[in-house]
């Protein structure tokens, strides 16, 4: 898919478009979360931070956004799953690759975040030239890092912590358990990592998906299985179609073409 994106007549011939979090429209809707929320609890007058359960990074840049356009911030909390690779990029500066594990927050289990680009690109002085040789190293040796300054310059609204399946699990039951309230997997990682920094002030944890997408980890953790919401009550009787392709370029365009003439 991403090949497709970048075969620009392709995209232009089919007018393509992302829904997800590379959509800088997107990223620009999920500001709107952090300004409401933070002046819900007091913001301009005093600041809060933000705990977000990150893989693609976009949530999160959107946080940073948020920041840049003056919203008054004190910490955003890069939260990851076992797939750590934006926790160690906050801790050392270096953003290498590792193996992707399989989780029960899956929307985390990435390794390359598309819009991390978009904080490396102020990292290095708005320097595209620096971010395009960054990424051809990611590509070619696995890895870079970035100057001492640039983290010392993230550092100053960033943090990040790593949550593991176990604890994950645990902050579901807990809550379920101290407050009658279910959480998915995701949102558990970004609470945990909330708990456990416990940053100066309010701290708003970011609620990313919905607990019936996640139904056994959910069970599992406290007990109950919870339900869909009322409108996708018959989600699982509704007729289902899909195409299996090759993993093929021309392939995957050529069957979009077809779509597009029937």
């Amino acid at each position: 898919v991403k090949a497709a994106f970048n075969d620009l007549a392709f995209r232009d011939e089919i007018s393509m478009s992302a829904v997800n979090s590379i959509n800088w429209a997107r990223v620009v809707a999920q500001v709107v979360y952090y300004i409401t929320t933070a002046v819900a609890l007091g913001a301009p007058d005093r600041k809060v931070s933000f705990a977000v359960p990150t893989g693609n990074f976009g949530c999160v840049f959107a946080g940073y956004a948020a920041a840049r356009m003056g919203l008054p911030m004190d910490k955003l909390i890069v939260s990851t799953n076992r797939n750590d690779i934006l926790y160690r990029f906050f801790q050392t500066g270096s953003y290498r690759m590792d193996q992707v594990v399989a989780t029960q927050s899956p929307s985390m289990d990435i390794q390359v975040a598309s819009n991390f680009e978009r904080l490396l690109f102020d990292l290095a002085d708005r320097d595209g030239g620096t971010v395009r040789r960054q990424m051809a190293e990611l590509a070619e040796q696995g890895g870079f890092e970035v100057p001492p300054a640039a983290l010392q310059q993230a550092h100053r609204i960033f943090r990040s912590h790593r949550v593991d399946e176990a604890a994950t699990t645990a902050t579901i039951g807990d809550v379920y358990r101290d407050n009658g309230i279910i959480i998915d997997p995701h949102t558990a990682v970004g609470l945990r990592a909330a708990l456990d920094l416990v940053p100066d002030g309010p701290v708003i944890t970011l609620a990313t998906a919905h607990p019936a997408k996640f139904p056994d980890a959910v069970e599992k953790a406290c007990g109950i299985r919870p339900p869909l919401p009322a409108h996708l009550t018959d989600l699982y009787e509704r007729e289902e179609r899909y195409a299996t392709l090759p993993n093929d370029l021309a392939t995957l365009q050529d069957h979009i073409r077809g779509l597009r003439r029937n």
